[in-house]
């Protein structure tokens, strides 16, 4: 028998279906982590993957042969002039994967479980319930996307768990409030930690282990839909692995692990959303002419002192030397994704002015985090990284569930939410149920 099957978690917990066919709504599902011990978290622990860049975190992790970013990021442990998207990046990180795995800083645990994780930021909690999620419900929508994914990125997500046979990183979810799951999570709580540690960034991560799956099983089987808040890419790419893995065996009776992928799940009312900013590469014309083009056909203010739009309509422009704050024109569309921000700036200004139609696949078009602050936007004007920068307000929770609840997307790179999870906590390996001669079957 199988040791990582969701198998083993329908033994334990028999009112688990793994997928439901008689009525749609949520399940949770508890899976057997690997994790470091607890006197070693705090050097595992690292940012996810899309937060740093290569360079960002090749620095980080320096003198940290322990730190998750080696698993995250493994082109950090080949020469730098290497192609990130390399075959090499992916068997290194398979090979770091299971060094972490095998390692005796690492235990697997017992028996599926689920876990509460909160965070807590500038006097701000987020308490949430870090468990398995089904590629299944976020195939037929229970899980439900808002946002349009990048292709490259789909690719790169997708063989790093091929070749790893893991769901190295948890993404992030979120939910209508619900007082019975409050409720179980306030019990959970009660208990010592498992990990309690301030990072380097001021952020303060603690983990508790449920004592009994069962209770926050059951709870958010009430739960219609589930919401992705962080990690669209790296739901895609789950989806898009199990699907290889299926044509790579024969049917079998019992379900795989790689059906699966972890996610923490969070209230709504504790989710907090950042603007997500933007940089263009190049101009059509210069910089001052295109700013002339912007004052004639657009309400704008040149040379403003805040760099952050003060409301929803504006966004403000880093060119020629200053920042400027530009209205957006109302919204032709009635729908709530037309009523967004970056749905406007794509109306109005990325798609006619700029050529830029296709912000998924268009390399003239970046995204920057707002955590960096707009000095990050400026500095990449100023060092002729790019020559337009666009300061978003930022996206409401209520705004992402009406588009959501729509059946609509929105441009990618739409909401930037912090804090972020740690990867390297809780890891979902599933290597003994993955065919032997499916790690490379997206290589080619």
């Amino acid at each position: 028998m199988r040791l990582h099957t969701l198998a083993c978690i329908l033994a334990s917990c028999s009112s688990i279906l793994l997928i439901k066919v008689a009525m749609s709504m949520a399940t949770v599902h508890p899976f057997r982590a690997v994790r470091p011990r607890p006197q070693h978290f705090e050097e595992i622990a690292s940012v996810p993957y899309d937060v740093v860049d290569t360079s960002e975190a090749r620095d980080r992790a320096e003198g940290k042969p322990r730190s998750f970013l080696h698993v995250a990021r493994p082109e950090i442990d080949l020469a730098p002039e290497r192609d990130p998207y390399e075959d090499a990046v992916y068997e290194q990180g398979a090979v770091n994967l299971r060094r972490f795995v095998e390692a005796d800083y690492t235990v697997r645990e017992e028996a599926p479980t689920v876990y509460v994780y909160r965070l807590a930021m500038d006097g701000r909690e987020q308490t949430g319930v870090f468990g398995g999620v089904s590629v299944a419900e976020y195939d037929e929508g229970t899980i439900v996307k808002h946002e349009e994914t990048r292709p490259a990125k789909e690719d790169d997500r997708t063989r790093h768990i091929l070749a790893q046979q893991a769901h190295a990183e948890p993404v992030m979810l979120t939910y209508r409030d619900d007082e019975t799951i409050h409720s179980l999570v306030s019990d959970v709580q009660a208990q010592d930690p498992l990990y309690d540690f301030e990072a380097e960034d001021g952020v303060r991560h603690t983990v508790w282990k449920a004592p009994a799956p069962g209770p926050l099983v059951e709870a958010f089987q009430n739960v219609e839909h589930l919401y992705i808040a962080d990690g669209h890419h790296r739901c895609k790419a789950a989806s898009r692995a199990a699907a290889t893995l299926r044509q790579s065996e024969e049917a079998e009776a019992d379900v795989p692990g790689y059906e699966m992928f972890t996610a923490v799940l969070f209230p709504m009312s504790h989710m907090h959303i950042m603007a997500y900013n933007r940089i263009v590469h190049e101009l059509p014309t210069s910089p001052r002419d295109f700013l002339a083009q912007l004052a004639r056909d657009f309400e704008l203010t040149r040379n403003v002192d805040d760099p952050v739009p003060a409301r929803k309509g504006h966004v403000c422009l880093y060119l020629d030397g200053a920042w400027h704050r530009l209205a957006l024109p109302e919204p032709e569309g009635d729908r709530g994704v037309d009523r967004l921000d970056v749905s406007r700036l794509s109306e109005h200004l990325l798609e006619p002015r700029l050529g830029i139609s296709d912000q998924r696949r268009d390399p003239n078009i970046d995204f920057v985090g707002g955590i960096r602050g707009t000095d990050a936007l400026e500095a990449r004007v100023e060092s002729g990284a790019a020559q337009l920068a666009i300061s978003m307000y930022p996206t409401h929770i209520e705004e992402l569930v009406a588009v959501s609840d729509e059946g609509s997307l929105m441009p990618p790179k739409s909401t930037w939410f912090e804090p972020k999870l740690r990867s390297g906590l809780l890891v979902h390996d599933f290597a003994e149920d993955v065919p032997d001669d499916a790690s490379g079957a997206l290589a080619a």
